[in-house]
């Protein structure tokens, strides 16, 4: 068996190769994933959207980084020159050459192949005579001439040439090292030692531990753990948390602190600036004492989201510390939520501690937007628009238009708004309407039902709901056309009224606003005169003794007519059914087509529910293996400096007792529609339950929704002890029996016969 050799490149040449390679692996995936994308796209979507975010703090930002960024020319820079050295060390290795010959025993000998015998024995004497060390030749050249001519003239040594390469035999397999010869020398056998522990025992420890130790210090949401336990301390502390304590305890986060982030400053000018804002703001709580709402940081991220919120203007150097506390505020609000939802859980299933209420947790997402929007929770929604300041309300909420919402604003016909909206003009006119177009419009349809249940409609105690929540979303501008296609034009007008006032009755509501109680009551009223039952003669004696003689006439007077009608259909129905007498068989025929139809009907339904069963199984599997883009629609925000997108929370809960039934779902992939399910316990007490379906928004104020959910709690079906399909006669357990005992004789009766 063939033995291994390992040997170094002392030439160098294989490292070439090893390098190539190496520099080759690093250079192909780094462009593929550093190359920097085309900015004529990114410039194309700023563009698009400069019509409605123009005025957009971070759309500004945006574009100021765009044309002073580099970082893309150094990453372009540092690629190209990755792919020079790849390019230069390919052209060298091709044009190395192999050192690797194929052995030839007549060039050993110096003569033309296919020589015949007597030429190579002639040869081999010359160089002999030559080369033998007895004569002064050298060994080495005198062995290299005998194996050639041994190779020629030896019949086994010749079949060793042909078949292997070598005289000898399959001789040892040779590997070559990339590495140069000059690493393993002994001379440099201290500086490669050196190295050695610099790389593995130094940098590499260093360089992991300093990762490790910082990213244990955050959750998988990028959230400082120590911040994560501070909001829990505090909202354990205080389950009802008003707006002015939350903006505390989020201010609190050790992300504003610089001990714990790099990113947050504290700077010598803040001793004279952040006073002067706290003068200006007013009272927040500055002879607090409790930690860390003391603390220097603290109080001056408190007082930059105030002033965020009040829209006042800072100065240069406070301006960037107010977009970094901004800018990390809706992470630091959405992980509050979700200690709260924690909390929650943990109150319902071990007990001994007060849950946070259901207000402390919708601070948290009320206070997002108001961030997102940098306005303040008494303030208008309207204010969200540009050019509506303060003194532009006035407007809006006269009398005569009564506009306080964006819905309000949207109901307005066109002229109405245009007159009431005079002091814009008609540019900034046009810019209010194509912002106030993109807002959303979200439309939320419910389906209540118990899943893997025989009765998916009847909710018992104790059985898990699930609410099945359907979101579409549409621009606000489609309401506009709705609205402006469902206004009749005069001449309409006037053709309608001449048709009469029945008409009236057939115009839509709008599509944000839903149906009156009154038009509810009427609905049901008609319903109940169609559906009404004909009285009983025993329910007219009742109603009789119950409202009085006067009553009780008019209702036996109502009952005798009604029994009048009764008999004469009674009359015409014997008459008719007399004429219409058949066999038996004919009747037996009906009542058989009547049961075909019933049996029908039920396997149609069963299968009904089993195509929706896995409809549901199907979308829940895609959800589980697709990941959808958190990229939905950018939000206009005029003061937020980071570009954010739409997001939404959905949650169940009861607003009577003020405590969350389902945990909030953060919606992140909204675009079009979104279909999500919420499930929660039912109550273990039977009877009605009011709950609430409960729709908010992250980024703007005054498009949240609420619907109602109404609950049937009934009683669980007992178990059963023995089910049917256990329960065997007697008589096919005597037959099972009696098989069994026939098969065994059976089969003795053929042992037999074989033995």
């Amino acid at each position: 068996m063939a033995g291994q050799q390992f040997q170094y490149d002392d030439s160098g040449n294989t490292f070439f190769y090893f390098l190539t390679s190496f520099v080759g692996l690093i250079v192909i995936p780094a462009t593929y994933y550093l190359w920097p994308r085309d900015q004529n796209a990114e410039q194309l979507r700023l563009k698009s959207l400069r019509r409605v975010h123009g005025r957009c703090l971070w759309y500004r930002l945006r574009l100021m980084k765009s044309q002073q960024s580099i970082v893309p020319t150094l990453k372009k820079g540092a690629l190209l020159f990755g792919w020079a050295v790849f390019l230069l060390l390919a052209y060298k290795v091709s044009k190395l050459d192999r050192e690797y010959q194929e052995y030839n025993p007549y060039e050993v000998l110096g003569l033309d192949p296919g020589a015949s015998v007597s030429e190579i024995k002639k040869q081999y004497r010359v160089l002999s005579l030559i080369h033998h060390p007895d004569r002064g030749g050298d060994e080495a050249t005198f062995m290299r001439i005998a194996k050639a001519y041994a190779a020629l003239t030896n019949e086994q040594s010749r079949q060793n040439w042909q078949l292997y390469g070598n005289p000898d035999g399959p001789g040892a397999t040779s590997f070559g090292i990339a590495l140069p010869a000059w690493i393993v020398d002994q001379k440099n056998s201290m500086l490669v030692l050196l190295v050695y522990g610099l790389a593995f025992m130094v940098i590499l420890p260093v360089v992991v531990g300093t990762w490790w130790y910082r990213s244990i210090r955050y959750s998988g949401d990028q959230i400082l753990i120590n911040t994560t336990q501070l909001f829990m301390h505090f909202m354990y502390k205080t389950p009802n948390m008003n707006m002015k304590r939350l903006a505390m305890v989020l201010t609190a986060a050790f992300e504003f602190d610089p001990r714990n982030n790099k990113e947050a400053t504290i700077r010598p000018t803040d001793n004279i600036e952040v006073p002067q804002l706290i003068r200006e703001l007013g009272n927040i709580n500055v002879k607090k004492k409790e930690p860390p709402f003391c603390y220097p940081y603290s109080l001056k991220a408190r007082v930059l989201v105030l002033a965020h919120l009040s829209r006042m203007e800072v100065s240069e150097d406070l301006e960037d510390d107010q977009r970094f506390v901004v800018r990390k505020s809706p992470s630091l609000l959405q992980e509050m939520v979700n200690v709260g939802c924690q909390l929650t859980m943990m109150a319902n299933s071990r007990g001994g501690f007060h849950a946070p209420r259901l207000v402390s947790i919708e601070n948290c997402m009320k206070l997002t937007q108001m961030i997102v929007q940098g306005l303040q929770e008494s303030k208008s929604p309207l204010l969200q628009l540009p050019h509506f300041e303060e003194e532009h309300l006035r407007y809006c909420i006269s009398k005569k238009y009564k506009v306080r919402s964006l819905q309000d604003l949207v109901s307005l016909k066109d002229s109405d708004r245009r007159s009431m909206l005079r002091f814009l003009g008609e540019e900034k006119y046009d810019e209010v309407m194509a912002v106030l177009g993109s807002f959303p419009h979200i439309t939320m349809e419910t389906k209540l039902q118990v899943l893997d249940d025989e009765d998916s409609n009847n909710i018992t105690a104790g059985s898990i709901v699930t609410v099945t929540v359907t979101l579409t979303r549409k621009r606000m501008a489609d309401v506009f056309e709705k609205e402006q296609e469902s206004t009749p034009c005069p001449g309409d007008e006037a053709a309608n009224a001449e048709e009469g006032q029945g008409d009236s009755s057939k115009t839509k509501t709008k599509v944000w606003q839903n149906k009156s109680k009154g038009a509810k009551k009427m609905g049901k009223s008609k319903k109940k005169k169609l559906t009404k039952k004909k009285a009983t003669p025993a329910a007219a004696s009742k109603a009789k003794q119950a409202n009085g003689n006067v009553a009780g006439n008019e209702v036996v007077a109502a009952t005798a007519k009604e029994e009048e009608e009764e008999g004469s259909d009674k009359g015409s129905e014997s008459d008719e059914g007399e004429g219409n007498k058949d066999s038996p068989s004919e009747r037996d025929e009906e009542s058989d087509k009547q049961s075909d139809t019933e049996v029908d009907e039920i396997a149609g339904d069963d299968e009904e529910e089993w195509e929706a069963l896995q409809q549901s199984i199907q979308r829940r599997e895609r959800a589980l293996l697709e990941t959808k883009s958190k990229v939905t629609h950018p939000v206009y925000s005029l003061y937020f400096p980071e570009e954010k997108q739409e997001w939404w929370w959905l949650y169940i809960a009861d607003r009577r007792e003020q405590t969350l039934v389902s945990m909030p779902y953060h919606v992140c992939t909204l675009k079009d529609t979104e279909e999500v399910e919420l499930k929660f316990p039912a109550p273990s007490k039977t009877g009605n339950y009011q709950y609430s379906v409960i729709l908010r928004s992250d980024s703007y104020l005054g498009l949240d929704q609420i619907k109602p959910l109404k609950l049937e709690v009934h009683e669980a079906k007992a178990m059963l002890d023995n089910h049917p399909q256990w329960d065997i006669p007697e008589t096919e357990e005597e037959d099972e029996e009696q098989e069994d005992s026939d098969g065994i004789e059976d089969s003795e009766d053929d042992d037999e016969d074989n033995d």
